[in-house]
């Protein structure tokens, strides 16, 4: 058939045939689909709606238009995490040598941060050195010597989803459940995995903010990760404010190994635990362990050991980056950059922080990317001093900015606005929502 034909088909809200959808989906990857026809057609799916049958279809053709890694001869279970995104959202960088070391091999496929979401890969590439950009044959060799490997998607990987995402970004169909769904789990079922936990984020940070729809998409995921096979469970958390104490990429890596080091603070705390929680459960779903509280039990051994931290450092080395960073954190931050703090302008407590806002504060000084072209300044963020329900007079600092000293003159009132401080206690809000 011919592109028009099929366009027409879903343009006056019919449902596409499984053969219909894998002629798209082949010429997305042959190139016989103009950019105008690819986004033509995701427009007529995101005004006119994928029933479920559908959904499936769109990631399987996904899915099978790339390589779906084969790691049958690596002796432990396969597991990854995958978050939707989130403001200061960096548990990858503990979870996956985290898993390893309590026996799930993770092979983990990440993307890069766009607009006010961060992405892993930028977050790795602060690590002087760090090579993201793994064929096949190195990432497996560093996956069965340390237990995990960190790297980005290839060509080889869901190449359809590459494409189609680009275009989706540029054409604001992107907060589309079933669209959604396809993109992660064709990433992700590429993975030859066991199992796999989602962090599936709601809030003002969230590219879902409101709590119904991030529970249509969690068990939307779900039930297609159940479909393909693969053990899936996700996880709703709270995104209403950063999570941890640092937004940006060279101080989120400096708040992981802090806490892989025992360093951790009482504003990152909540780093950890949902770190713990989210590991924990991919343990539970790997049959490592039989309950969460045995396996809560058995990170907890690994961490004090120290052993996560040498874990890291040994991928470190592997993939070419300065291991010298587990030893003396402070070599990742930047020196000379300007501090802004933001400065409570009345008493009472914290009500709310918007998430969003700081995101976007952030990718402004050149912390995140507007467009996939964009280069990210990996030392400029936000230092998050002060989190909701706290107690504020009037002149504390709720946080402080590390920018370049050019971009520091509007950047603090901007940051300011994030914070509605209130006369009453506000109660918080649980990290962990729901499970699905």
């Amino acid at each position: 058939m011919r592109p028009q034909e099929i366009i027409a088909i879903k343009r006056d809200g019919k449902a596409l045939s499984d053969g219909e959808i894998a002629t798209f989906i082949d010429g997305v990857c042959d190139g016989t689909w103009t950019d105008y026809q690819i986004t033509a057609l995701i427009m007529a799916m995101f005004i006119r709606g994928l029933n479920r049958r559908e959904q499936y279809s769109i990631t399987g053709a996904m899915l099978n238009s790339g390589t779906i890694m084969d790691l049958s001869d690596i002796d432990a279970p396969k597991g990854d995490k995958h978050s939707t995104g989130g403001v200061g959202d960096k548990t990858s960088l503990i979870i996956a040598p985290l898993a390893a070391v309590c026996g799930v091999a993770v092979p983990m496929i990440s993307g890069r941060g766009l607009g006010h979401t961060g992405g892993t890969l930028d977050k790795l590439e602060s690590i002087p050195g760090f090579d993201v950009n793994l064929p096949f044959a190195t990432f497996k060799k560093i996956l069965k010597k340390c237990g995990f490997a960190l790297a980005g998607q290839t060509k080889q990987i869901a190449p359809a989803d590459k494409k189609i995402y680009a275009l989706r970004d540029a054409t604001a169909t992107v907060p589309y459940i079933p669209l959604i769904v396809a993109s992660i789990m064709s990433k992700k079922l590429a993975e030859g995995l066991d199992a796999l936990v989602l962090d599936v984020k709601t809030g003002s940070g969230a590219f879902i903010q409101k709590y119904a729809e991030t529970l249509k998409l969690a068990h939307s995921l779900c039930e297609t990760g159940k479909t393909f096979g693969v053990n899936t469970k996700a996880i709703i958390t709270e995104m209403n404010q950063p999570l941890g104490r640092y937004v940006g990429n060279s101080l989120e890596v400096y708040e992981c190994l802090k806490i892989l080091r025992g360093e951790a603070d009482d504003v990152m705390q909540p780093t950890l635990e949902l770190s713990v929680e989210l590991t924990a459960t991919l343990l539970v779903q790997c049959k490592v362990v039989g309950s969460m509280e045995a396996a809560k039990d058995k990170i907890r051994r690994a961490l004090a050991t120290g052993e996560v931290l040498e874990r890291f450092r040994l991928n470190i080395e592997l993939q070419g980056g300065d291991p010298k960073i587990c030893d003396k954190p402070e070599g990742l931050l930047t020196k000379g950059l300007t501090k802004v703090a933001v400065i409570a302008e009345a008493s009472g407590y914290i009500g709310d922080i918007d998430s969003l806002i700081i995101g976007n504060a952030v990718c402004e000084i050149g912390g995140g990317r507007l467009t996939a072209e964009d280069s990210v300044d990996h030392a400029v963020g936000y230092e998050c001093i002060k989190t909701v329900g706290d107690r504020v007079n009037k002149g504390d600092e709720l946080g402080i900015v590390h920018c370049r000293k050019n971009q520091s003159t509007h950047i603090g009132e901007k940051l300011r606005s994030a914070y509605k401080i209130s006369r009453d206690i506000t109660r918080t809000t649980k990290l962990v929502r729901a499970t699905v």
